[in-house]
């Protein structure tokens, strides 16, 4: 017994009672240690996707699974992502811009510049490293490219398992084969596909490994890096066969559908209109090669849906595992949709590829090339118009006019920094993190914000020091208030991608956009746009010449951020000494 006195009052308090309210006292102050209750976390990325593919993002390709993740979680309306495949993930991984995680741009070496190194710097904590730290397990399923080194006897520093996965399972490399894939690597180790092997099915079916034989108290954090709907346009038959007849009607009709089914869910405001239908693009009635047209979407639609099927199972495992409510898994995409022209710049040659020679390669043979010349079973690699997609033995994009189809209703795509290029969507379930139902999120974030909601969410501590190196302070801020409809306080939103930049502050977005690809006139080169997102996220009316002072004061804000991340002029190359 305690004998305690107060105020001329003795007080006689049970021993027992005196540590149990220390101990809920001490529970209360500090940060929680029960790992039991610190949620999985399952952070999905997809590749080269425009904005409105997905069911509940107003598409028409069939994605019952991350529609049923929206309809028990939240849809984030204003996402954004950096525009291109690499520097999102650099960002991605490390709640960095990219300039300051070293990819700048691309994965390209061979400089000394920190920003444009094109290898993950030492100085950028990936969430796995950071979540590693905190007592998670972590896994990896999926595309990496976050470092130019992918040849199996090369440095394999900045490989998943040298940047705090325990395990991982995908490519090095940011593109390839569906079928063959370069760099396919098991931990440390490149290995070649095996039977029946196809990269979609290959990234779900390890993730739902991941889970099944996770048998740790430790919760765990598992990113899965698809590869689709990068090109080349691969899929299976039987997906490929649901869409037979569904792109009959043309990308105008489609694009329209789409725009339509968005107002009605909600997703954009009737007031903003459809963009025009792109310069390099013309009217369906005047497309000669329909047939090949409607197959190439029919090949991407099959493509999405066949990783939708993927992380149905990935939440089927969870569910059978009683995990699913305590699992915040979010969905996104690298950057807005593809308009590159791979393999389709001429007609297919048919009479040339059926006289070229069969080169089989051995079943343990190591594939190097991100463009195979040929397939595992020796068939020339077939390009061109008319080459129907889908199977091994082609290698085609899906080409400008559908990829405008698939940002409806933005302009432009992957590369540039307007709407089309790095608005995704983002999809969060977590039952145990938030009540809400079905709902829209209109709070802006970025991909710098998922570090941030990582570190909160598992109730981490981010380190000012790693590897005897200074850590670069996070960028991002946390999103768990927008789970909850709450405001996520921040100045600015910045962008800066082969010389294509923009500053969103608040309702105004400053934008612009370099002579790549002619899109614009030598005239029009890096000049900045003004355009009011509330009114006009579609980027329709360019309203810099009625509001200057806020064109100044805006840009004025993005040249300290440049200055501040060390970002140059485009093409950064003309700036490396020799």
């Amino acid at each position: 017994m305690i004998k305690i006195k107060m105020q001329g009052v003795s007080i006689i308090i049970s021993f027992q009672i005196v540590v149990l309210v220390s101990f809920f006292c001490l529970l209360s102050c500090s940060p929680s240690t029960d790992k039991s209750s610190r949620p999985n976390i399952i952070l999905i990325m997809a590749d080269d996707m425009g904005y409105s593919d997905i069911g509940c993002y107003g598409g028409e390709i069939n994605t019952p699974n991350l529609d049923k993740l929206a309809s028990n979680g939240i849809r984030f309306k204003q996402f954004y992502n950096t525009s291109r495949c690499c520097p999102t993930r650099a960002s991605l991984l490390t709640g960095l811009y990219p300039h300051q995680a070293g990819i700048g741009h691309m994965t390209d070496a061979g400089h000394k510049l920190e920003p444009y190194i094109g290898d993950l710097s030492n100085k950028a904590m990936t969430i796995a490293e950071v979540l590693k730290l905190n007592g998670y397990s972590t896994y990896m399923s999926g595309k990496w490219h976050v470092t130019p080194y992918v040849e199996p006897d090369g440095p394999k520093h900045n490989w998943p398992r040298q940047r705090g996965f325990d395990k991982f399972f995908g490519t090095i490399i940011g593109a390839g084969s569906f079928y063959d894939p370069n760099s396919l690597t098991e931990d440390n180790t490149q290995i070649p596909p095996g039977e029946n092997f196809y990269y979609t099915d290959a990234i779900s079916d390890k993730t739902v490994d991941y889970i099944n034989q996770h048998e740790s108290d430790d919760p765990y954090f598992i990113y899965v890096a698809y590869t689709a709907a990068h090109w080349p346009m691969h899929a299976l038959p039987e997906d490929i066969k649901k869409y037979e007849g569904k792109y009959d009607k043309g990308w105008d009709v489609i694009r329209q559908e789409r725009y339509d089914r968005m107002i009605k869910m909600g997703l954009i405001n009737e007031k903003w209109s459809i963009t025009e239908r792109d310069s390099e693009s013309y009217p369906w009635e005047e497309e000669e090669s329909k047939e090949w047209r409607i197959r190439c979407m029919e090949v991407y639609a099959a493509m999405v849906d066949n990783m939708d099927q993927g992380i149905g199972r990935i939440v089927k495992s969870l569910e059978q595992k009683g995990e699913l409510d305590n699992t915040l898994i979010f969905f996104l995409q690298d950057n807005g949709a593809c308009a590159e022209t791979i393999g389709v710049e001429e007609m297919y040659d048919a009479e040339r590829y059926e006289k070229m020679e069969r080169k089989p390669m051995q079943s343990d043979e190591l594939q190097f090339r991100m463009f195979p010349r040929y397939t595992r079973d020796g068939k020339p690699m077939r390009h061109g118009i008319g080459v129907m997609p889908g199977p091994a033995d082609t290698y085609i994009s899906y080409d400008v006019p559908w990829a405008n189809a698939s940002n409806t209703p933005f302009k432009l795509y992957k590369h540039w920094v307007h709407e089309g290029g790095i608005s995704t969507p983002l999809i969060v379930h977590w039952p145990n993190g938030f009540e809400s139902k079905g709902e829209f999120r209109d709070e802006p974030g970025h991909l710098i914000d998922i570090m941030a909601t990582c570190v909160d969410a598992a109730d981490a501590n981010y380190p000012d020091e790693y590897n005897g190196e200074k850590i670069i302070p996070m960028e991002g801020r946390s999103l768990l208030p927008a789970f909850v409809d709450k405001p996520i306080e921040r100045e600015a939103l910045f962008w800066e991608h082969e010389g294509n930049r923009a500053i969103r502050l608040g309702k105004w977005k400053l934008v612009a956009r370099t002579l790549r690809y002619q899109r614009i006139t030598e005239a029009d080169k890096n000049a900045w746009e003004l355009f009011d997102l509330e009114n006009d996220r579609t980027e329709t009316k360019n309203v810099a010449d009625k509001y200057p002072d806020r064109v100044k004061e805006m840009s004025a804000k993005w040249e300290q951020w440049a200055n501040r991340l060390g970002v140059l002029p485009w093409p950064w190359l003309d700036y490396v000494e020799e």
